[in-house]
């Protein structure tokens, strides 16, 4: 198997958990996020990542919920504020189960399109890194967006908040490939 279609797997296998994931927290809580500004999105999100560097850092955790488990987290998060940026906020759930879940996939198909375009480029070089660069890459991104929300969403020659949100979903999809592989 090529290291693209193998890629191409392990890119499903981790986004259905996702879905999974998604698909019975909506069934649990309906679509509360959909109240969230992208803001609170991204702080959940920064507070995820800040959390998967200091147990690397520690070399232990206190809480049992473990690193695999924020990187999913991770990815629902950024495909949620991805939607919050498309849709708006909106004062009361709006969403049926089934339409929020076309939505999340839609979502995660488009940084799957997007880590295949990049993997072409750069020959998945990801596969070479550490997972704790990974993470700071995420951390880094997510200041970035921060950044440009305190902006209110302007750049001049940056990239925008989607870009941002994509490239997270992709970096926390490679570090649960890498883990997985590694448990093996």
């Amino acid at each position: 198997m090529s290291d693209i279609t193998k890629t191409d797997k392990q890119y499903d296998s981790i986004t259905k958990r996702c879905v999974d994931i998604f698909s019975k927290k909506t069934e649990d809580y309906g679509t509360a996020w959909r109240i969230l500004r992208p803001s609170s999105l991204t702080d959940q999100i920064f507070i995820k990542a800040a959390r998967i560097r200091t147990i690397q850092q520690k070399g232990k955790q206190m809480v049992e919920d473990g690193i695999p488990s924020e990187f999913l987290g991770i990815i629902n998060y950024c495909s949620m504020a991805l939607i919050q940026l498309e849709l708006g906020i909106v004062d009361y759930p709006d969403l049926e189960k089934k339409k929020a879940i076309e939505l999340f996939t839609n979502k995660l198909q488009l940084a799957k399109s997007l880590m295949a375009n990049k993997n072409h480029d750069y020959g998945e070089a990801w596969r070479q890194m550490r997972i704790s660069s990974m993470t700071d890459l995420i951390l880094q991104k997510l200041l970035r967006v921060k950044q440009i929300e305190d902006n209110q969403g302007k750049t001049l020659v940056s990239e925008g908040l989607d870009a941002n949100y994509l490239d997270i979903i992709n970096y926390a999809v490679f570090c649960l490939i890498l883990m997985d592989e590694n448990t093996k």
